[in-house]
């Protein structure tokens, strides 16, 4: 039979092969939402803001907790349109507009806008954040009063951010290197760095990627961190020769971009092969500017620790 079809049938029919296969395989590696958190009721979905927001036709707002995808200005003056973010939107339109999804829970439930914090699993189980992670279409964006399922959801990143799928593949979203994260103040980023020094001044203890601490990117570490670390026996100088990741919003401070370090808790531990060896420890930054106007715990910065 294949041999009697002329090539351009081959090919249709090879492409419908591939289309047969094609779902089956999404089906099968699509996300599964984590153990551990709380059920919290359902809603159909009746209209998508952007790539990590969207409205319930019982006229709930939810903002899907932990993650962030590319933001879009809605009506913000001089806000620049950030790559992939229609595409983050039409994605997840695709994926729950006119679908129930259930709401779960593991941290904080509404925020102070009167959203709904959640974790979403559609209606045939697929976990909605999870599968926008792993489609490179959102980064892992955390609080520490909204954790859960962090580890998963970094795994679920890291693994896009390998193959370069999404946003990963925009040099916009790149980790950016210590020496360059000061070009980057005011922004959330992703820096990825060894600590070459480190050096206690009064209550704090600040952490330098570089031998110049006047211009190297830091990592400080104020009083309330370092009762955390001694709480966790942990000894923040010891750092010093790990390799890390940091995420969140950078501040300048004099010539050097800076991140404040305020809580910390420890997570998971990655395959060798994913960081070539090195020690390395997940930090996440500040993720709202100094100057905004939010609770305290909802500026607060946690670090994920992970060896491999």
């Amino acid at each position: 039979m294949w041999r009697e079809m002329s090539p351009a049938r081959q090919v249709l029919f090879v492409g419908a092969l591939i289309a047969l296969l094609v779902p089956a395989l999404a089906d099968e590696a699509a996300p599964r939402l984590p153990k551990g958190l709380e059920a919290g009721g359902a809603g159909v979905v009746a209209s998508v803001i952007d790539g990590d927001s969207l409205t319930l036709i019982d006229g709930r707002t939810v903002r899907m907790v932990g993650i962030q995808a590319p933001k879009l200005p809605k009506g913000r003056p001089n806000f620049a349109e950030w790559p992939l973010a229609r595409e983050a939107q039409a994605v997840l339109s695709d994926l729950v507009r006119d679908r129930t999804v259930m709401l779960h829970f593991g941290g904080t439930r509404q925020d102070r806008y009167g959203r709904m914090l959640a974790q979403l699993a559609r209606d045939d189980g697929l976990w909605v954040q999870g599968e926008l992670l792993r489609r490179g279409l959102a980064r892992v964006y955390t609080f520490p009063d909204n954790r859960a399922a962090a580890a998963d959801m970094l795994a679920l990143e890291r693994e896009a951010r390998a193959e370069r799928r999404g946003l990963w593949a925009d040099a916009f979203f790149a980790v950016r290197k210590p020496e360059e994260a000061s070009r980057f103040v005011g922004e959330f980023e992703l820096v990825e760095g060894k600590i070459v020094d480190g050096a206690r001044r009064e209550n704090a203890v600040f952490l330098n990627f570089g031998a110049d601490w006047h211009t190297a990117f830091t990592l400080r570490l104020n009083s309330e961190t370092l009762r955390l670390f001694r709480t966790d026996g942990i000894d923040p100088m010891a750092l010093i020769g790990a390799v890390v990741r940091v995420r969140g919003y950078i501040r300048r401070d004099r010539e050097r971009g800076i991140i404040d370090v305020t809580q910390v808790s420890r997570g998971y531990t990655p395959t060798r092969a994913t960081f070539g060896g090195h020690r390395c420890d997940e930090v996440f930054g500040r993720h709202y500017p100094r100057s905004a106007s939010l609770p305290r715990r909802r500026r607060m910065l946690q670090i994920r620790w992970c060896f491999s």
